[in-house]
């Protein structure tokens, strides 16, 4: 299995599949077994690390409202052009 720096690359990576406008989880960016094998706490720990990013870096994911069972919801939006 990945270690949590591996997985968040991944995920980042697989941004650049999403449209815009799109809404998402992180959860969503994986597999439904591969999400699934990741240990909770490495889970956890990626989604801090995954808003952290998003936060810091900004690009074209934006962090929204949460679910009801706290998870994270984030949108695709233009990109700023330099």
């Amino acid at each position: 299995m990945y270690d949590v720096n591996e997985l968040l690359e991944l995920a980042l990576k697989e941004i650049e599949n999403l449209n815009y406008n799109e809404v998402f989880l992180l959860k969503e960016l994986f597999r439904g077994y591969e999400w699934n094998r990741i240990p909770r706490k490495d889970r956890l720990l990626l989604g801090t690390l995954f808003l952290n990013h998003i936060n810091r870096y900004g690009g074209k994911v934006q962090p929204i409202e949460k679910t009801t069972s706290g998870q994270q919801k984030y949108k695709i939006k233009k990109e700023n052009k330099k």
